[in-house]
């Protein structure tokens, strides 16, 4: 396993993951939204990959925006482009780990939005097709400065501390699991290396824990206010965690939420820093 393709690398996730690839020696290739720029972008797919011949394939890339309600985009991106990509993939015998999300639990074990549908959906065809899935939960670190509202609340509430403007939670008990990106990362890795004993399967990829916002900000030193109840979103997801009897064998999360927060915290502080720096 030498050859990896990784979709999405330019995202949070998939860069991270190719970052601590190629660090691990492995030769990566990534392959982005530019996909999907010619009209029958099933073909330039299928083209791109029997080009480069990958031992494995790590499916990152996707719509992850959960408030978008557009079928047709969501149903391209994340549901139609999966099972192309599976189908070839599984006739060449190409193992692939999919990026797929906590959010497939949706409300009594069962997707409630677009976005989980589509993941759950994607994710039902990869098994099909005997692949890996992995369900993220709550992911923060470095490298998500771009995503803005999907960014996590770590980001999103440190940002806004340092510009001066007031933390505003919602005004109910609410709890997540926050699974720090080196931990996604190396789940993704043990999956690879223990494909045979995973394949067919979807697993849970988070900390084991549910942490509430206030303990998030309390870690990083941010004070906070609340909401009115009136601004609560409807089907607002109020409790995550991860099942540690669904975690890959093998592997565990190595990153507490307090210690995943204070390396976190250090790194936006330099990353703060350098961006004043270059706005003088």
């Amino acid at each position: 396993m030498n050859k990896i393709c990784v979709t999405g690398n330019n995202g949070f996730i998939g860069k991270a993951l190719q970052i601590e690839l190629e660090n691990q020696g492995y030769e990566v290739k990534g392959l982005e939204k530019w996909i999907f720029d010619r009209a029958r972008y099933q073909d330039r797919l299928i083209e791109y990959l029997h080009d480069m011949k990958p031992d494995v394939v790590f499916h990152v890339g996707a719509c992850s925006d959960t408030q978008n309600f557009d079928v047709n985009e969501m149903m391209k991106f994340n549901v139609q482009a999966t099972s192309v990509l599976m189908d070839y993939c599984q006739s060449k015998n190409i193992p692939v780990i999919y990026s797929s999300s906590a959010s497939c639990y949706g409300v009594n074990g069962m997707p409630n939005t677009l976005y989980s549908w589509s993941k759950y959906l994607g994710e039902e065809w990869v098994s099909k097709c005997g692949g890996v899935s992995l369900r993220y939960f709550n992911v923060y670190g470095e490298g998500e400065y771009h995503k803005g509202k999907m960014s996590s609340i770590a980001y999103q509430m440190y940002m806004k501390h340092i510009n001066g403007v007031e933390t505003k939670l919602f005004p109910v008990d609410c709890s997540r699991d926050f699974v720090y990106i080196k931990d996604v990362v190396s789940a993704n890795i043990h999956a690879m290396l223990t494909y045979e004993m995973h394949k067919g399967m979807y697993y849970d990829v988070g900390s084991g824990d549910s942490n509430t916002f206030e303990s998030v900000l309390n870690y990083m030193d941010i004070p906070l206010t609340y909401t009115s109840k009136d601004d609560i979103p409807h089907n607002y997801q109020t409790f995550t965690q991860a099942d540690k009897r669904k975690f890959l064998r093998g592997w565990n999360p190595m990153w507490s939420l307090e210690k995943g927060l204070s390396e976190y915290k250090a790194i936006l502080q330099q990353y703060t820093k350098m961006k004043h720096n270059q706005s003088l």
